[in-house]
């Protein structure tokens, strides 16, 4: 193939934050597109095939506008942003960054990063009752709890509940120490880490002293009725099928109801169904209720975060395969014996008939 030069202006003062610290990003992009990056002032050329050097010019305009925003160019932007040059979505991303939810106690912008993401934004805005499952790192609940601090503060609820199953993780932590918020506490902590840098300390203590912002296990909703409230229920993976049907039996006029989970780290004990599980199949069909999938390509964290969960889903996908075929073998297996079995009785009936 020929290689072909092409050349575009890229203003100065955005040159380092489209490239990274060491050019890392100008890197990753020759890497995935097989081209090279040449910056000279305000003019970068791109060497590569005519295929390559579109694309990469492609790619490197998104990411100019988003600098041009003021938004600080991550290694999360320019892979996702190569991943969509697949699908020719790599536009997208532009419009993704217009909608902002709300700002941080520090004036940090939260907004969708990745059109799964902007798809359950949309969702929670139009349904009444969202379900949001994928892995870690999607974003799952705090693009929730940022449309659940937006809509109290826009007196479109009155309170914000926040509730998760006290269930640990793997491990056995035994009695904790304290009152009963003391013991829970540890439980709920990523929900309070989240509230803290959205809301502030100070405006959340004053809101849940008030009673306006209630963390609770799951435990504490059986009886309730929960009227104008956005209700955010964390690591729903990890109810029973009983406490799900609890939980979405509470609901009352005038709120907003989010589920979010990872049906991958369940902590249940034993062989117990997961009460996500049987909602998923339950609701799927019911209107106002939406179901939105994330997946590995939304993860907004670490990249090797997107690395780890395509490992854990590619090593179960080979494990699952692995059961299927033993399960099949076995069942041949058992035919088989039971074939011999009847031949066998077939026989010792035929020897007994010639005797008589």
């Amino acid at each position: 193939m020929s290689i072909v030069e092409t050349t575009m202006e890229l203003p100065v003062e955005h040159s380092r934050n489209i490239f990274g610290q060491f050019d890392a990003y100008a890197k990753l992009i020759e890497k995935n597109l097989g081209v090279t990056l040449i910056v000279r002032n305000d003019k970068l050329k791109i060497l590569g095939t005519a295929e390559a050097t579109e694309q990469a010019k492609r790619v490197i305009d998104q990411l100019c506008l988003l600098s041009e925003r003021g938004n600080a160019i991550t290694e999360q932007n320019v892979s996702y942003a190569l991943s969509l040059l697949r699908s020719e979505q790599e536009a997208k991303i532009t419009e993704i960054d217009k909608d902002i939810i709300c700002h941080t106690i520090q004036g940090k912008p939260i907004k969708p990063k990745t059109l799964g993401q902007k798809h359950y934004v949309d969702m929670i805005r139009k349904k009444m009752i969202v379900f949001g499952v994928g892995p870690a790192g999607t974003g799952k609940t705090y693009l929730a709890m940022a449309m659940g601090i937006t809509a109290f503060k826009n007196d479109d609820v009155s309170r914000i509940i926040l509730t998760r199953p006290a269930i640990e993780a793997g491990e056995k932590l035994g009695f904790l120490p304290g009152d009963l918020q003391s013991k829970v506490d540890p439980y709920l902590r990523p929900l309070y880490d989240a509230l803290y840098q959205i809301m502030g300390a100070d405006s959340f203590t004053k809101n849940m002293e008030k009673g306006l912002i209630e963390v609770a296990p799951l435990a504490y909703m059986r009886g309730r009725t929960l009227d104008n409230a956005f209700i955010i229920l964390d690591e729903a993976q990890n109810t029973t099928p009983a406490q799900m049907k609890m939980f979405l039996t509470r609901i009352g006029f005038g709120s907003k109801v989010i589920i979010t989970g990872d049906l991958t780290q369940k902590d249940l004990p034993g062989n117990t169904t997961s009460g996500l599980d049987v909602a998923l199949r339950v609701l799927k069909n019911i209107d106002d209720i939406g179901i939105c999938g994330l997946t590995a390509q939304d993860v907004v964290r670490h990249p090797l975060v997107q690395k780890i969960v395509n490992a854990y889903d590619e090593y179960e996908q080979k494990m699952n395969y692995r059961k299927q075929q033993k399960s099949i073998q076995e069942t041949e297996k058992a035919k088989k014996s039971e074939n011999t079995q009847n031949k066998v009785m077939k026989k010792k009936g035929e020897r007994f008939f010639v005797r008589k």
